[in-house]
């Protein structure tokens, strides 16, 4: 490896690895948060939804935009915007002084996020050979994907110890340095010819589009589909969706050139990345609130569980994508998926007894796994997680293979913004049917009425109730709760088996990059 391709992996891992870490860093402090900081204008659970969910919302909503702004005005040009503007905006973050600021700077910090994840896969594009491609798309996506998962583990021990705000202040001295790498890189500032004009109606109708989507799916959720403006969200998003394809055809210089979708491997990995990002998200989301709401584990608990799946990540990615580049993508991105699958499963199997593991770091006994954990939980995380190992390189390197070499920006934007609408849609569709499940076990067994607004304040799915029950209606929601995680996790294994079933059926057999 040359210096100059160090220096490129050194500034394209630094920068996604924060974007991501911030995607999962804040949920754990997400409580903390709402009792520092006050607010006028929301109440706790709607202020940290828009904290949490306002990031991810700009994030997902303005990645194809910047994936082209990078391809049409220089991928070190707008990386390097993206890497001041995250800087700036977790600055703002980390000295909020009340809730309104923090929910605006979360804003403006996804907004700057999604300059960098597709400009980082770009510079990569740019800096290897297709023969080095694999390994190089290995290691970072072994970067990214494992500070996704560990961010709730980072952000546990933050907010027990040094303090909520440092979860984002930390982000400043590595993407001081990611600057510095990025100085450093030379020649990978190509771009499409000058008299190009960039398409801004399909930049706004493709933000519409995903953001539409996004955002429906999240009020959706929020609000237990009573919101209307949940419904008008995603109309809005399923029309300018519907839209985009007739404007992109008749456009001269469309956003989104339709002839990227000619090619096979591009699209089956994009439908692939739907089913299976929508099945990675949700799962993971279900589990830090089953894991803390029913079986009783802490907050760094809850982040400490997560590990094994980030260091098989750490120490295996990059393998794979060399390994990849040698065989083929199909073979890995069919049995990837394929156990995944089984270590959902697995998860949807655990016995109500299951021990909680209540690691503290006051206490450092308490950091040494229950034996719960050990024989009930672990065994189907490392299933899970060696199949997303054999995932993520090669489901990278196939996207940037797939695209020509002038596009490779507005590519990974596209599957990017695919990789997070996915969840969202997925998610709303699991959490109507979970929750469904839990409040109807849960009449079953109480005589409560599930359908009233006072029995769904107090009991919540895969969450301890909000006050003191009576020790069997506790036994009843904790029952129904596992009930409705099991549901869930069996609806993301049907996920996962369906995107193992679209890169098996649908990947060219000589797909390799």
């Amino acid at each position: 490896m040359t210096p100059m391709q160090r220096w490129t992996l050194t500034a394209t891992v630094l920068s996604s690895a924060v974007v991501f870490l911030d995607s999962t860093v804040v949920n754990v402090a997400l409580p903390r948060i709402s009792r520092d900081l006050p607010s006028s204008l929301f109440g706790g659970l709607e202020a940290q939804s828009y904290v949490y969910n306002g990031y991810l919302l700009t994030l997902a909503s303005l990645l194809i935009l910047a994936g082209a702004l990078s391809d049409a005005y220089g991928r070190k040009r707008v990386f390097g915007i993206g890497l001041i503007g995250f800087a700036l905006t977790s600055l703002l973050c980390g000295v909020a002084p009340s809730m309104e600021w923090l929910i605006v700077a979360r804003l403006l910090q996804g907004a700057s996020g999604a300059l960098l994840v597709p400009g980082a896969l770009a510079l990569i594009g740019a800096g290897f050979a297709p023969s080095e491609q694999g390994r190089a798309f290995g290691i970072w996506s072994s970067a990214s994907a494992a500070m996704t998962i560990i961010g709730p583990t980072v952000g546990g021990v933050l907010v027990d110890g040094a303090g909520w705000r440092w979860a984002f202040l930390l982000n400043l001295p590595l993407l001081v340095f990611a600057l510095v790498a990025l100085s450093r890189i030379e020649g990978a500032d190509s771009r499409l010819a000058e008299e190009t004009r960039f398409d801004w109606l399909g930049a706004t109708v493709i933000a519409l589009a995903v953001g539409g989507l996004a955002f429906g799916g999240i009020r959706g959720q929020e609000r237990n589909w009573q919101d209307l403006s949940a419904f008008i969200a995603l109309g809005v998003g399923a029309v300018a969706t519907l839209a985009f394809v007739p404007l992109m055809r008749s456009s001269k210089h469309p956003l989104v050139p339709l002839s990227l979708f000619h090619s096979r491997n591009f699209a089956v990995i994009n439908l692939s990345t739907f089913l299976i990002y929508g099945a990675l998200y949700v799962s993971g989301y279900y589990q830090a609130i089953f894991l803390q709401g029913t079986l009783g584990y802490t907050a760094l608990a809850a982040g400490l569980s997560g590990l094994p799946t980030g260091v098989l990540l750490a120490l295996f990615s990059a393998r794979v994508g060399a390994l990849s580049a040698k065989y083929g993508l199909r073979v890995f991105l069919t049995l990837g998926p394929g156990l995944m699958a089984l270590g959902m499963l697995w998860l949807a199997r655990l016995p109500e007894g299951s021990a909680a593991w209540t690691a503290r770091i006051a206490d450092p006994s308490s950091l040494i796994p229950s034996s719960g954990y050990l024989t009930d939980v672990l065994p189907g995380l490392l299933v899970f997680g060696s199949g997303l190992v054999l995932l993520v390189a090669p489901l990278t390197t196939g996207l940037m293979a797939s695209v020509p070499p002038g596009r490779t920006g507005l590519g990974s934007a596209i599957n990017n913004a695919i990789s997070r609408v996915g969840p969202q849609l997925a998610g709303a569709v699991i959490f109507i049917f979970i929750t469904s499940s839990f409040y109807a076990s849960l009449s079953q067994q109480t005589g409560l009425d599930g359908y009233s607004s006072a029995v769904r304040k107090q009991f919540a799915p895969l969450s301890a109730p909000v006050a003191p029950v009576s020790p069997s209606q506790q036994a009843a929601a904790r029952a129904a709760s596992h009930g409705a995680f099991s549901r869930a996790m069996l609806l993301c294994a049907t996920l996962l088996v369906g995107g193992a079933a679209v890169n098996g059926f649908g990947l060219q057999r000589d797909s390799n990059p």
